[in-house]
């Protein structure tokens, strides 16, 4: 079953629930209208992988948002965000330990040969699309950072 199918499928599971399936079912809605959205943009029906990339575009507006909410104290909203992004993980692909993203990225600075700091884009530009919605982009740029520096 493909990742818009099983969205769709589990909007009118969350729809039947009434009111403990409304979070959900507003998730969902939004993540839909975004993949619209996307598909519109391109003029074409979109992948897995560019519907897992509008997924994790989502989880990244969520987890950006919830550290201003919880700076400014508003833990109600940010407790409301935390719940989307789990409701958003859901639909993502078992994202990578620290260790695991740490491995591929020593094999790509091997496979690039960076001659320091500097060339930080080439090997973020190799090692990204491996990773591909499998783990957050904050936390791979700071890993490379820290094994380039």
């Amino acid at each position: 079953m493909s990742l818009q199918d099983r969205l769709t499928e589990d909007m009118k599971a969350a729809m039947k629930e009434k009111e403990s399936g409304k979070k959900k079912l507003s998730v969902i809605r939004m993540v839909r209208s975004s993949l619209k959205n996307a598909e519109i943009e391109k003029k074409k029906e979109l992948s897995e992988d560019e519907v897992i990339e509008v997924i994790s575009r989502e989880v990244k507006k969520r987890k950006d948002a919830l550290e201003e909410y919880v700076k400014a104290g508003r833990q109600d909203i940010a407790d409301g965000l935390k719940e989307e992004i789990e409701i958003l993980m859901g639909y993502l692909p078992e994202q990578l330990s620290e260790q695991e993203i740490r491995s591929l990225a020593k094999e790509v600075i091997a496979e690039v040969q960076p001659a320091g700091p500097k060339d930080m884009g080439k090997v973020m530009g190799k090692l990204m699309p491996r990773l591909k919605g499998r783990a957050d982009g904050k936390l791979v740029n700071q890993i490379v950072k820290e094994l380039l520096g």
